[in-house]
């Protein structure tokens, strides 16, 4: 029989024995040293980096699938969710001395303060940088479109749901391809009321419609750079937003959501939510946030209605790469590459300051008091949702034609936006369709703060001339102009030195120091040169167009290959030549070796 101390060194010298419940036996193990944190926090940045599935976005973040979106968003990892991330990677445990002083192994929690310390080790985390969330190809400089699903570590994007197209584009496009594909989509998207749109009068009781058969207005030429710049936006390092517009209260209904979404439903395969504005700028700002944070791939600012929209944070985010934002709850900027496709709807809709030059704008007119009640034959939304694949592959013919052809005239340069020029703006102007760079100044024109100057400047002339004056002896009525509230002498100083140096109305505002002691700065008002005529603050010109392409003139603002006749065709003829100098036998034989259909878009025209 064996005695009691036998059975203790038994038990003592006795192996666990674990029995495998799912995947417990199969996770690797992690050792918890409280008095060892920086040992720990490196055996737990380790783990996470080899299992994968957590991504850099400022901040580690993890992609989770949402409902409503019917996609994956980007979600910030809170030190709960770390926790719980190390567990499902690994079997955490401690070491534990027994009273023999024998050192055995138990399973652990980790601790909440070893995760807090493996979030704050910014610069070692070692994950991948996330950018975006992209349903469309990723597009290259010379052509090639890539449908892999996943990660793609060249952009940083992750890629779901991107349907594959590549029988469907032609590999070297001709005009012709390119054509085709502008007239599949401009047929589709007819019935928006776009507000300059030549139009078809309909039987009584039908909808008016947009013809066609004539080149795209300036309004459905923005339409369709917006439509090629969300299909584009993920492979674009920059790219402007879209502004859809219709007039106060009568432009309830006009269809500037729904274009919107339709837009996004071929570009991404999900339609945006929306979000507003919030009760005031700081809410405002909050939201597009937590929206970039989130890596969506549009954000759809809706319903802005009769205001004067203004966003630093937005305004910073479309023209610098990577922008900084303010984490949600925390007094912390972290660095964001935010390639999401910004949009932004409203009535009355106007965007002031530095924001008009970032921003292609749409406008709409149903030409009637009650847009909402207009009928329509046809379900928009469900033939966009059916006929996705075949509006992406138009559109993507359009851009490749653009990569691969040579002698496109570029437009007017864009400044921060050149490569957005190349790839969207340029290959729809040798189209027919018109710049949307040329909207800038109209824009600008229909900022407040830039009209309340240009009356400043006027009522300054007026009075002043070129003469230099201080600022005691301004006229009561520039005085009035630039202090409506009668602040006092003090800030209408500070107001005048801020303009020190504005160019507004075709006047300059120049400052000379004040000489001595006791002496005072002079200012004055110059014209400057009608020959300047600046586009924008990095001082590019307006190129001036022929009388024949002006808006509003007889013939059409550029050639426009399908409907070209009389003096068009002859300079789409001289276009033609150009582009068609050189021509390529491997395009001729790549189109011949493409079966006849496989181009959806081309079949049903």
């Amino acid at each position: 029989m064996t005695s009691a101390s036998e059975i203790a060194t038994l038990i003592g010298s006795a192996e666990e024995i674990c029995i495998a419940s799912g995947t417990k036996g199969a996770k690797p193990r992690l050792l918890v040293e409280n008095c060892s944190p920086d040992l720990t926090v490196t055996a737990i940045r380790d783990a996470i980096a080899a299992a994968g599935g957590l991504f850099e976005r400022g901040v580690p973040v993890r992609l989770a699938f949402d409902q409503a979106q019917r996609g994956a968003v980007a979600q910030v990892m809170t030190p709960e969710a770390l926790v719980l991330k190390a567990h499902t990677i690994s079997r955490p445990y401690m070491k534990k001395e027994r009273r023999d002083g024998t050192i055995v192994e138990i399973d652990a929690r980790l601790p909440r303060s070893l995760a807090v310390m493996y979030l704050d080790w910014r610069g070692e985390w070692r994950l991948p940088p996330l950018n975006g969330i992209a349903s469309a190809p990723l597009l290259r400089e010379h052509g090639e479109i890539n449908s892999t699903e996943g990660y793609d570590a060249t952009t940083g994007m992750w890629c779901e749901n991107v349907p594959n197209i590549h029988l469907s584009v032609p590999l070297k496009p001709s005009r012709d391809d390119a054509a085709a594909a502008l007239q599949y989509v401009r047929e589709t998207f007819k019935t928006f009321c776009f507000a300059d749109a030549e139009t078809i009068e309909t039987a009584p009781g039908g909808v008016v419609t947009v013809d066609i058969s004539k080149p795209p207005g300036r309004d459905e030429s923005a339409f369709l750079a917006a439509l090629l710049t969300a299909i584009c936006r993920p492979s674009l390092h920059l790219a402007p937003g879209v502004l859809f517009r219709a007039a106060p209260v009568s432009g309830a209904g006009a269809g500037k959501g729904l274009l919107a979404r339709r837009i996004c439903l071929i570009a991404f395969g999900r339609e945006p939510h929306a979000v507003t504005a919030g009760a005031n700028a700081e809410e405002l700002e909050k939201r597009i946030s937590a929206e970039l944070m989130e890596g969506s791939p549009a954000l759809f600012l809706d319903n802005l209605n009769n205001m004067a929209f203004k966003s630093d944070l937005l305004a910073s985010v479309i023209t610098e790469r990577p922008a900084r934002v303010r984490l949600l709850g925390k007094s912390q900027m972290v660095p964001l590459n935010a390639s999401a496709f910004v949009i932004l709807t409203g009535n009355g809709l106007t965007v002031s300051e530095d924001l008009a030059r970032r921003f292609v704008t749409v406008e709409f007119d149903a030409r009637t008091e009650d847009p909402e009640l207009r009928p329509f034959s046809t379900d928009i939304r469900l033939e966009v949702t059916q006929r996705r694949t075949e509006l992406l592959a138009a559109a993507l013919t359009i851009w490749r034609w653009g990569r691969t052809a040579g002698g496109i005239e570029p437009g007017l340069p864009i400044g921060s936006f050149a490569q957005w020029g190349r790839w969207v703006r340029d290959p729809l102007l040798a189209l027919g369709c018109q710049d949307p760079v040329t909207r800038i100044g109209e824009a600008k024109q229909r900022d407040g703060r830039r009209q309340v100057l240009a009356d400043v400047f006027a009522i300054w002339w007026d009075k002043h001339q070129h003469h230099p004056v201080t600022v005691r002896q301004l006229h009561d009525e520039v005085r009035q102009a630039l202090d409506p509230q009668g602040r006092g002498r003090q800030y209408l100083a500070s107001q005048v030195e801020k303009l020190s140096g504005t160019r507004m109305a075709g006047f300059v505002l120049t400052r000379q120091a004040a000489v001595g002691k006791w002496g005072s700065a002079t200012y004055a008002l110059t014209k400057t040169d009608s020959a300047e005529n600046h586009r924008d603050h990095r001082g590019h010109r307006d190129a001036q167009l022929p009388r024949e392409f002006e808006v509003g003139a007889d013939t059409a603002y550029a050639p426009y290959g399908p409907y070209a006749s009389g003096a068009n065709a002859t300079l789409l003829d001289c276009n033609a030549e150009v582009s068609e100098c050189a021509p390529n036998s491997d395009a001729v034989a790549d189109r011949q070796s493409e079966p006849a259909s496989s181009h959806g878009w081309s079949a049903r025209l």
